[in-house]
């Protein structure tokens, strides 16, 4: 009945996500903004995975071994989108290091306090939340960073002749675009309740929560959201500067 309130799965509905992402690719394709297949191959994807998941859900959450299995599952996919984001090189894979970076001390956190239990119905969700979050932050600021890099390629080799460290004068120059990619996140959470108002907080609404119940969860995520995301931009920039992650040909969009 809660859900039902929200969008009624019927039909209509579907026939409404079809419009609206025809639509998506006709502007971005009418725009020019080279995203048109993207979209496309976007919408047509998250069908698909929404469809699995719904249909082994339900069995991956009755135990926590496959619980487990879920989220690294979550955690390898987020890793190979984020560093093929960055980069097309072989060093995609230290995409590893920021989104785990983030999002292993808060799970490890929770768990040891108690406040997440070990169970799939709870884990899956919240590590699926933190890791969405780790994954945005790490792909905007690799790929920002380098690409300052990219632009200001002769300002770090003037700063090595003044006798800078490889490392520092890399970070020198990706250090403030790689550090708007946590704009997002404290736009989200300035706004929050003003603006929008996030899936969390709606989800328990409709699922019975108390308004206070729902707004002190939804607190939660938006601050653990902050500090998964600080933490990975943080890690993506170390790697940057240390040249595990190098401006090479931009990445495709695809």
């Amino acid at each position: 009945m809660a859900a039902g309130q929200l969008l009624p799965v019927t039909p209509a509905l579907g026939a409404a996500c079809a419009v609206l992402l025809a639509a998506a690719v006709a502007v971005a394709g009418l725009g020019r903004l080279g995203h048109g297949r993207a979209v496309l191959r976007a919408g047509v994807r998250a069908v698909l995975q929404l469809a699995a998941v719904a249909l082994v859900i339900a069995w991956v959450v009755g135990a926590l071994w496959s619980s487990v299995l879920f989220v690294l599952l979550m955690f390898s996919v987020a890793v190979r989108t984020a560093g093929r984001r960055i980069t097309d090189g072989p060093g995609w894979w230290w995409a590893a290091a920021p989104i785990a970076a983030g999002v292993l001390p808060v799970l490890a956190l929770l768990l040891a306090t108690g406040l997440l239990p070990a169970k799939g119905l709870s884990l899956i969700p919240v590590a699926g939340i933190l890791i969405g979050g780790a994954l945005t932050a790490t792909s905007l600021s690799g790929r920002r960073a380098l690409d300052e890099l990219r632009s200001r390629q002769g300002e770090v080799e003037a700063a090595l002749v003044l006798g800078f460290e490889a490392r520092d004068a890399r970070l020198e120059m990706s250090r403030t675009a790689a550090a708007t990619s946590l704009v997002p996140a404290l736009d989200q959470t300035r706004t929050v309740g003003l603006v929008t108002l996030p899936g969390a907080f709606v989800g328990m609404l409709l699922g019975g929560a108390t308004p206070a119940q729902a707004g002190a969860v939804q607190l939660f995520v938006l601050v653990a959201l902050l500090a998964v995301e600080a933490a990975a931009i943080v890690v993506v920039l170390e790697l940057v500067g240390r040249g595990l992650l190098a401006p090479g040909a931009p990445p495709g969009v695809g």
